[in-house]
């Protein structure tokens, strides 16, 4: 293949995955906020959506799939912890 469009083709995955990595990065932190928050309802729509935006990362290559699994159990957890604490 021709440099030139190596080139290309390097620029555009690179615009394509800065996209994903900083929608992923937003969701995990919403996700984050909202279980600090205290309010169990909307963390558990944030962190639905968290866990949804990392596997479609990991799923496209932009984050490894063990990463993404890591992230995804600490969300997981902290949401569980926070259902825990408000059932008591």
């Amino acid at each position: 293949m021709p440099a030139k469009k190596a080139a290309r083709q390097s620029i555009k995955r690179a615009q394509r995955n800065r996209s994903v990595r900083s929608t992923t990065r937003t969701g995990i932190a919403r996700a984050q906020r909202s279980v600090e928050s205290g309010d169990v309802e909307v963390a558990e729509t944030a962190v639905a959506e968290a866990l949804s935006l990392l596997d479609k990362a990991a799923q496209r290559g932009v984050l490894h799939k063990n990463t993404a699994s890591r992230s995804k159990s600490r969300l997981s957890r902290r949401l569980n912890r926070l259902k825990a604490g408000s059932e008591v």
